[in-house]
């Protein structure tokens, strides 16, 4: 009885978290598969942890914001103009993937970064950011972008200057600080991305079974009787 009591006396009613939200119906997903619904809602999920991670390094970086904008959030808004632009983002000048975070970058080193973890997710896709009948993603490509990320990861937290100090200030763990932040949401885009790629290749792989199936299953249905 006194351990009942003590078991009821920590339980306590679940938190509230929220709710499930779907998208708001459009025109356009008259023209969409379910491949590529799910395609376009990672692709804009992952869009969203890129800003996230950006906000959180300006936040951890300061000086990097103040290289290219008055306020961090104009540098945000810059920064995903920058993102959603068909164009190379200039002050890169041609370097993508993990060179973006190079100890010779002099200009926002945030910008860069994040732009680069963007053109390496767009490019797995195709070039694209929306999807619609007829488009398709190569598996092998997103499983690679994934691993890229985990390269950019890497590198965010061990690249390092003549000094020896962190190009950029990420994941904290000290005596009184423990912040893995962006660890977690660096999680979540590969998390994603390899999802993605499982889904795609299942769903490859089913619709030849399906067809097997349809062609083996054809004659025997044909002979069943109807009444």
């Amino acid at each position: 009885m006194l351990a009942c009591a003590a078991l009821a006396g920590c339980s306590s009613a679940p938190t509230p978290r929220g709710a499930v939200q779907g998208a708001e119906f459009s025109s356009g997903e008259l023209l969409q598969s379910e491949g590529n619904r799910i395609t376009q809602n990672a692709m804009t999920a992952n869009h969203r942890s890129l800003m996230l991670l950006a906000d959180k390094l300006y936040r951890r970086n300061p000086a990097e914001w103040r290289k290219s904008a008055a306020t961090r959030e104009t540098a945000l808004a810059q920064l995903e103009l920058a993102l959603l632009s068909a164009q190379p983002w200039a002050p890169l000048a041609g370097q993508r993937d993990v060179a973006a975070l190079s100890p010779d970058f002099a200009g926002d080193r945030v910008a860069a970064f994040i732009v680069a973890c963007a053109d390496t997710i767009v490019t797995a896709h195709g070039g694209k950011r929306e999807f619609y009948y007829l488009d398709g993603v190569d598996p092998q490509h997103l499983y690679n972008a994934a691993r890229n990320m985990e390269i950019a990861l890497w590198v965010l937290n061990t690249r390092r200057n003549a000094q020896g100090q962190p190009l950029l200030l990420a994941n904290e763990i000290g005596p009184d600080t423990r912040n893995l932040s962006f660890e977690r949401e660096f999680g979540k885009i590969i998390g994603r991305l390899d999802l993605l790629a499982t889904y795609t290749t299942e769903r490859y792989r089913r619709a030849v079974i399906g067809y097997v199936q349809g062609l083996v299953a054809a004659p025997l249905l044909a002979f069943l009787p109807v009444r």
